[in-house]
């Protein structure tokens, strides 16, 4: 299965979905290869800050660098997951239409993908045949309207952090995007703590199980 988490607007929670999605999978007993398009994953994740080629590497290669390629740069994120980071590469430069031939390579593996594509609002390139889009949102106006801004993909699932002191709620984001699965995680302070010190990938907040709801849809 191939999962591309993305979101509209910053500041969302993308990378922390992302990798939980990933987490998940690969403690469930599933070969799991999560994909870093942003640069944030290593430190979600606890792992020493790298400096080595990634996927913009490979994303701005020659045309006859090898697809294999792509299996070289990753690098051991935990049992059974693997992770395939940034690299040094300026985004600005990538052609989407490599993006998009990464993204069929990748979507062919037999192990379990989930992909950050991170919060431009255009995970179009990723979004291959087969793909399953999570839009991870919060319940916030402004974060609604950049998502109503686009024309969403059939069966994406739409991720809501649901905080405290918000004017809208979980009833409202699902009457607005009406026919799509909303599933919500609470906001919860030991999310920040378990990724500021480094231990999401070795002690996961339970209210992140929520998450299994985009996995068993």
């Amino acid at each position: 299965m191939f999962i591309v988490c993305w979101s509209p607007k910053g500041g969302s929670g993308t990378s922390v979905v992302a990798s939980a999605l990933a987490l998940t999978l690969a403690s469930s007993g599933r070969e799991t290869l999560l994909v870093d398009t942003v640069g944030d994953l290593g430190l979600v994740l606890g792992l020493p800050p790298g400096d080595g080629d990634g996927l913009s590497d490979w994303l701005l290669a020659p045309s006859d660098v090898s697809a294999d390629a792509l299996s070289l740069l990753e690098v051991p994120a935990g049992e059974r997951l693997q992770l395939l980071g940034a690299g040094n590469a300026t985004e600005a430069a990538i052609n989407p239409e490599r993006t998009v031939l990464a993204a069929e390579l990748l979507s062919r593996s037999a192990r379990w993908v989930v992909v950050d594509a991170g919060s431009t609002g255009a995970p179009e390139p990723w979004l291959v045949q087969g793909a399953c889009s999570v839009m991870v949102l919060r319940a916030c106006y402004l974060g609604i309207q950049a998502a109503l801004a686009r024309r969403l993909a059939p069966g994406t699932s739409i991720v809501v952090v649901e905080e405290p002191g918000r004017a809208l709620r979980l009833a409202d984001v699902t009457a607005v995007f009406n026919g799509h699965r909303v599933v919500s995680v609470p906001w919860d302070p030991a999310v920040s703590r378990a990724v500021d010190s480094g231990l999401l990938a070795h002690r996961m907040p339970r209210s992140l199980n929520r998450l299994n709801e985009v996995l068993n849809g």
